[in-house]
């Protein structure tokens, strides 16, 4: 998995966290998080981006493994892949918002460009 970043979780609840976040990602096109949670959604999001690009069997079948809804990985493969053909990457941006009222925490809005 890309990244190093623990998160303060378990290695099994930060992976479940990321494929639910880059489900939703690609299921609304945006959210609104922390800037190191934003950092490591964008590196799942764009290889899951470079996956369906590729095309080939193997990684479809990798992108369904990882993204939670089925729905939201044929919506990967046939519309957001396509999309970014002539990209090389940067499919992703990441704003920063501010700082969190509770906590401090610096929010970002990651999004699909």
């Amino acid at each position: 998995m890309p990244g190093t970043r623990k998160l303060g979780r378990t290695s099994d609840h930060r992976k479940s966290m990321l494929r639910g976040m880059v489900t939703y990602l690609f299921e609304n096109g945006k959210i609104e998080t922390t800037v190191t949670r934003a950092k490591e959604v964008r590196s799942m999001a764009e290889k899951m981006v470079t996956l369906g690009k590729r095309g080939d069997l193997h990684a479809k079948r990798q992108v369904f493994s990882y993204i939670t809804k089925e729905t939201v990985a044929k919506k990967v493969i046939d519309e957001v892949a396509p999309k970014y053909a002539d990209r090389t990457g940067g499919y992703t941006r990441i704003v920063k918002i501010g700082v969190r009222r509770g906590d401090a925490a610096e929010m970002a809005i990651i999004e699909l460009v």
